[in-house]
């Protein structure tokens, strides 16, 4: 129970992270681009990949802090970042066709979703 708590505890910090970084969406525009979004996915990506280059190379990440960053808050923050590191896991593993097959994979058919999503709701 513990763990379900700290994931849903560093959720709810994510949740809340990206609704304030979402609001750049409003203030800064750059060729229509979703600004709040890219940058939480990037920053996303930037954090899961501290956080487990912390834990490949020290002791200073515990089971629980891994949960509650990156599970909950990452998580929570994003899902790209989650996506992005497995792709690099991918990536050092070897697996570059992987890589690209499920990068494609992952944009085309979440598009697709989010195009059949819209077109049933309508």
């Amino acid at each position: 129970m513990k763990e379900v708590l700290l994931v849903g505890v560093g959720g709810f910090a994510g949740s809340i992270a990206r609704y304030l970084v979402s609001k750049l969406n409003v203030s800064w525009q750059l060729l229509a681009i979703p600004m709040g979004t890219l940058t939480v996915n990037i920053l996303g990506s930037l954090l899961i990949g501290l956080l487990v280059g912390l834990s490949a190379k020290s002791n200073l990440i515990s089971n629980e802090l891994r949960l509650l960053l990156m599970v909950g808050f990452c998580g929570g923050f994003t899902t790209f970042s989650s996506f992005t590191n497995e792709n690099f896991i991918l990536m050092q593993n070897g697996q570059f066709l992987t890589v690209l097959l499920y990068s494609a994979i992952s944009i085309t058919l979440g598009f697709l979703a989010v195009y059949l999503g819209y077109i049933l709701a309508s």
